[in-house]
């Protein structure tokens, strides 16, 4: 019998460790304003200290889902330079990662006049997965099993954005190193985990003195390791008063290869008042899972600090 478990769990790090590819899970975080969570080139656009913290609860009714904590915080260095630094904790089951990523970036700004700026952006990720026997053990599992199994990688991440007025661009190659297979069974376990993102989309107002702006955008994704794309269809709706805003929209995630049969559709509200920000977001599962899980939850909690410590152009 502890043979039978050991290897099971086994088994199961292995395809977890595949599947999952010691990343966090990135759903709609990052439209709740907060997109520097998809790239390290959105450290220090804003003229103050940006602090976001995000809860996310998948598959609501199943036990034992996917839960997902995360801080991230960025912040303008100087009038060219920004600094970011991401922080989540992800469960799953009697699987459990961590992570950290220490992000840098640097802005240009290519014509003042226009709001034209190139930014670009490096990004040091640490994470580790690990199974936790205790658990297992707790649930009846053999006493006899001991040790966690964990793995921990050393990453990187690379980047640029392009933004002209109110149009935006970004490139992003997420774990650019591959993967040291030491300890792994190299037959199934893959070494490329680079992850491509394109993120670009419009920020449409009819006047500068329009109350409602427009901001239709698009995430496209592509996996090295196993080939597979999918794309986020994105739309929202904010109205302003001064500075604060409230806003409204959805979100649509397909695999490439199936358009018309989407992962899920997920609407979005939010808010900012002040210096404080809300978000929520209900994603609405389109797949075999939505027998046993009506969807997921989303919440995301803000506050912007330090009004006022840059004046360059580029933080807009």
């Amino acid at each position: 019998m502890k043979n039978i478990i050991v290897t099971i769990v086994f088994l199961l790090f292995t395809f977890l460790s595949k599947s999952q590819e010691l990343n966090s899970p990135q759903l709609s975080q990052y439209l709740a304003d907060n997109p520097f969570v998809l790239s390290p080139t959105y450290a220090g656009i804003g003229d103050h200290v940006k602090i976001r913290v995000n809860g996310l609860t998948q598959w609501v009714g199943i036990k034992d889902a996917p839960d997902t904590q995360s801080l991230a915080a960025d912040m303008r260095l100087g009038n060219r330079s920004g600094v970011g630094m991401f922080l989540y904790n992800d469960k799953n089951g009697y699987t459990k990662q961590q992570g950290a990523r220490l992000s840098f970036a640097h802005h240009l700004t290519l014509d003042r006049y226009k709001d034209e700026f190139l930014s670009f952006g490096l990004s040091y990720n640490f994470n580790q997965f690990r199974i936790d026997i205790q658990e297992f053990i707790d649930g009846g599992g053999d006493p006899g099993v001991t040790d966690d199994r964990s793995t921990t990688n050393h990453n990187l991440d690379v980047g640029f954005l392009y933004r002209k007025e109110s149009f935006y661009l970004s490139l992003n190659v997420s774990n650019i190193l591959d993967k040291d297979l030491t300890g792994f069974n190299v037959t199934f376990e893959p070494n490329r985990l680079r992850n491509y993102y394109l993120y670009t989309g419009y920020r449409y107002r009819k006047n500068k003195n329009s109350d409602l702006e427009i901001e239709p955008s698009m995430l496209y994704k592509v996996f090295e390791s196993d080939g597979r794309s999918e794309t986020d269809l994105n739309v929202k709706f904010r109205f302003y008063d001064f500075e604060d805003y409230y806003y409204v929209g959805a979100t649509y995630r397909f695999l490439n290869d199936q358009l018309g049969r989407p992962l899920y559709i997920a609407p979005l509200v939010g808010l900012k008042k002040n210096n404080l920000y809300f978000g929520y977001s209900y994603q609405v599962i389109m797949n075999e899972i939505l027998g046993y899980s009506t969807g997921t939850h989303v919440v995301t909690l803000g506050v912007d600090l330090f009004q006022g410590i840059s004046n360059c152009r580029c933080t807009y």
